[in-house]
């Protein structure tokens, strides 16, 4: 169930990744990586599960994602033959300053809203999805080219929809980056079970009060509130595994089935039964 560090390297005479059909249908693979990434999905129906967003798609797929955005791979439960192109990318792999350039003012912008994970619907996805699917029969120079044309498509279009309000952000120092991988760390092995304040803070050297301000000035969020959303995104994957309401609540960290339903909806906009209903077709 834990979120997996995804190592990324482009492939042999690319500045950026292809991946194509990679096949993990059995495999519930929760992670992240640094790099930008596209997907497209044709020829299945499933779960859409980036971020704190869950939905499903129908038939076909395609989506946009910025750097550390968690997700889940689109083929997860799929029992049909369905075929994925998949590009992962660094923002500067064409260059530090290839986002600065004038030309590519709009495509700049794209990969700004890629931080709350992009869905495209109509005859946008559509279009893209032909793109991609032809990178592969393409020589790398002609490669790259579709590739910007594709993200001239992307960014240009009125066919998108943002999958998560706020964007997902990791501009920690080092310092920061080593107390925030402690606290996932932590809350990873103890989630299960009651976690006071005082433990957390004394993990970071800081006094109670002190961490409750470094922990909201680093997140936007309580330490409540967040440990409350890990909880319920571990809920949502053990709903999606078919488990019960009642298993969700208990292996997840909650003490009261109540409770439960209560931070559930707050979050999720449904309550838990509905949310299984709605994903387990």
């Amino acid at each position: 169930m834990k979120v997996q560090l995804e190592e990324v390297l482009p492939d042999q005479d690319r500045s950026f990744r292809l991946l194509l059909t990679p096949r993990l249908n059995d495999q519930f693979y929760w992670h992240f990586h640094p790099e930008y990434e596209i997907v497209y999905v044709e020829g299945a129906s499933g779960t859409r599960h980036i971020g704190s967003h869950i939905s499903r798609y129908e038939g076909s797929d395609l989506v946009f994602m910025g750097p550390n955005i968690p997700h889940l791979n689109f083929d997860y439960g799929v029992r049909t033959d369905c075929e994925q192109v998949i590009v992962q990318m660094k923002d500067s792999f064409l260059g530090k300053d290839f986002l600065a350039a004038p030309e590519l003012a709009a495509v700049h912008r794209l990969f700004e809203q890629a931080r709350h994970g992009l869905s495209f619907h109509g005859t946008t996805k559509q279009q893209a999805g032909e793109r991609l699917k032809r990178l592969v029969t393409l020589p790398p120079f002609e490669q790259l080219i579709e590739l910007l044309r594709v993200f001239q498509l992307l960014a240009t279009t009125e066919e998108v929809t943002l999958l998560n309000t706020q964007p997902v952000e990791y501009n920690y120092n080092l310092k920061e980056q080593q107390r925030m991988k402690q606290l996932y760390a932590f809350i990873e092995e103890n989630f299960k079970r009651k976690i006071e304040i005082s433990e957390v803070a004394g993990l970071t050297n800081l006094s109670e009060a002190a961490f409750c301000r470094y922990f909201k000035k680093l997140t936007r969020m309580t330490f409540t509130e967040f440990l409350n959303q890990y909880r319920i995104h571990q809920a949502k994957q053990l709903l999606l595994l078919d488990h019960n309401v009642t298993e969700a609540c208990y292996e997840s960290g909650f003490e009261s089935l109540s409770y439960f339903n209560k931070t559930f909806k707050k979050i999720a906009g449904e309550n838990p039964l509905q949310f299984k209903k709605r994903h387990l077709v």
